[in-house]
């Protein structure tokens, strides 16, 4: 008997769900139940949450007082914290660094990153830098008509196309001379002047990075010289750029 149950399993076949028939291809996907069971579960798991959220609701007091309403307020029926009118002392990448990073890290990052700027300031010169204060040439002549008649290329000896450069400047004999050296055309021009751009756009990145690095330097800083018992005054508030100033009292060495 138990071979003949046997025997009549291994004919039978895995029950499959149709699929939508030809004639209802336009109604689109023939949902099965595997389908059912998802929607219904999200449907029922979204109506025990305003379940909830109703009970929570019908049940809460008006009376009842907690210390974030003193920092938040009411917008639209939407609690919003409150700003602050001062500035921010700590900000939130700054919190970050400093309690998961010691002083000697931070210190050593921002020795690497200064080195790393001293390198491009060499390699790029500033030579066109925007913030770099424009340099002043006077020329002095004898007389106003001579003021008025002044011609700076010829003065200079070079091509009115070149006056207007700070470098790379050469005279009109060394062009009839010397034959021209590096990028003379005009897409090869273009194409380092993108370079050196981006050059100093990752200059002034690292520069503000080391800047940060200081300022959180010298707030773990401050906060390891506050576990000392030393009485202390608040001279000047931390801000989000500068650390907290503190006046020690003075004790004398034994």
């Amino acid at each position: 008997m138990s071979s003949f149950r046997k025997a009549l399993k291994s004919r039978q076949r895995n029950h499959h769900e149709r699929s939508q028939p030809g004639f209802r291809k336009h109604l689109g996907l023939l949902e099965k139940k595997k389908d059912y069971k998802l929607r219904a579960d999200d449907y029922h798991k979204k109506q025990n949450t305003l379940s909830a959220l109703r009970k929570k609701a019908l049940e809460k007091n008006p009376d009842e007082f907690y210390h974030n309403m003193i920092s938040s307020k009411l917008e639209d029926g939407v609690h919003v914290m409150k700003k602050k009118n001062e500035e921010v002392e700590v900000t939130e990448e700054q919190k970050k660094v400093m309690r998961t990073q010691d002083i000697k890290y931070v210190e050593m990052k921002r020795v690497a990153e200064a080195k790393k700027i001293e390198r491009l300031k060499g390699e790029l010169h500033l030579l066109d830098a925007e913030s770099k204060e424009k340099n002043k040439h006077t020329f002095f002549v004898d007389s106003k008509k001579e003021v008025q008649t002044f011609d700076l290329a010829n003065h200079l000896d070079t091509a009115p196309e070149l006056v207007d450069r700070v470098f790379n400047r050469p005279t009109l004999k060394t062009l009839e001379t010397k034959s021209i050296q590096g990028a003379v055309e005009p897409r090869r021009i273009e194409k380092l002047a993108r370079q050196r751009n981006h050059q100093y756009k990752i200059l002034s990145q690292r520069i503000d990075r080391e800047k940060k690095m200081f300022v959180i330097s010298q707030k773990i800083q401050t906060r390891k010289d506050l576990q000392d018992k030393t009485k202390k005054v608040k001279v000047k508030k931390e801000t989000a750029n500068t650390a907290a100033h503190y006046k020690f009292e003075a004790k004398r060495k034994r």
